[in-house]
């Protein structure tokens, strides 16, 4: 494992040039360790996020100040899990409000459009979801355009996750009381005011556990994006011990050392899920 580890947390990156990615997915887990403190939830907080993102890219892929050009489909490891996993659950939340919102809503065509689309997005696999991003999708584009196949693979990652989370989102919003909706509606507030201030903020309250389940969901399921020959930390692996068949009786060993890996993050991000809760729940 000594000799394989850089492969598999790194992926097909440049061996030179591994501290880029080491830095930049440093400096995402900082931002995240950021977010997750609730005294740190300030506007400027978006603007961190523009930063933290534009300073990671340009790491990973070079081209300004003086670094060497890595084009995506080198980028692999545990920073590519990372960013994979992070950006979609940020982009497929709010997505997911709105959808959530949509099924609910009075006017039928709203309402239809966002049924349709869970309907159909939970209907397929992810799998699937990923070869159509990565190899359908391109051949309705024009002539001489294209689009990162990073760029696809993560907005279908982001649609698929929105649509499952969509459904957890409702059932929060069923369980509110129409009282409450009354109640915001008796003071004048607008339909945003009421979704913002009394019935979101109630009904994410109840479904952290389905959320965070999903979150969970997410970072795992970005093993799959090895299809599309995007070697995330699993494919890092298979490179690592396949390339090399003096090392393939040590599969075990790799398995149990990004099994350890995912383990981490997963029951660091579950543990954050129960302090929520907690929280949460002391006005109870």
């Amino acid at each position: 494992m000594a000799e394989k580890h850089r492969l598999i947390i790194f992926g097909r990156y440049p061996f030179d040039e591994q501290w880029r990615p080491l830095v930049a997915t440093a400096l995402l887990m900082g931002l995240l360790m950021v977010c997750c403190v609730r005294s740190f939830w300030k506007p400027w907080l978006g603007l961190m996020w523009v930063a933290v993102l534009a300073v990671y890219f340009a790491l990973m892929h070079g081209g300004v100040a003086g670094l060497t050009v890595v084009t995506t489909d080198l980028w692999g490891g545990l920073p590519l899990t990372i960013v994979l996993a992070s950006l979609s659950i940020v982009m497929a939340f709010p997505l997911a409000v709105l959808v959530a919102l949509g099924r609910r809503s009075q006017m039928p065509a709203i309402r239809a459009v966002c049924t349709v689309y869970v309907e159909l997005i939970r209907g397929v696999p992810l799998i699937s979801v990923l070869f159509m991003a990565s190899f359908m999708f391109p051949l309705f584009l024009p002539q001489g355009m294209t689009i990162d196949v990073l760029i696809r693979v993560l907005a279908g990652i982001t649609l698929f996750a929105a649509a499952y989370l969509a459904e957890i989102i409702r059932g929060g919003l069923q369980a509110i009381p129409k009282g409450q909706i009354e109640a915001a509606q008796s003071l004048g507030l607008s339909y945003w005011q009421q979704q913002r201030k009394i019935v979101l903020p109630q009904a994410l309250t109840l479904v952290v556990p389905g959320i965070m389940n999903s979150f969970i969901a997410i970072f795992k399921d970005t093993s799959l994006v090895t299809i599309v020959s995007l070697y995330e930390l699993t494919g890092a692996m298979g490179l690592a011990f396949n390339s090399d068949a003096d090392w393939r009786p040590f599969k075990i060993e790799g398995y149990l050392f990004i099994t350890a890996i995912y383990f981490a993050f997963c029951f660091a991000m579950s543990r954050y899920s129960l302090w929520i809760e907690k929280q949460l729940n002391k006005s109870r």
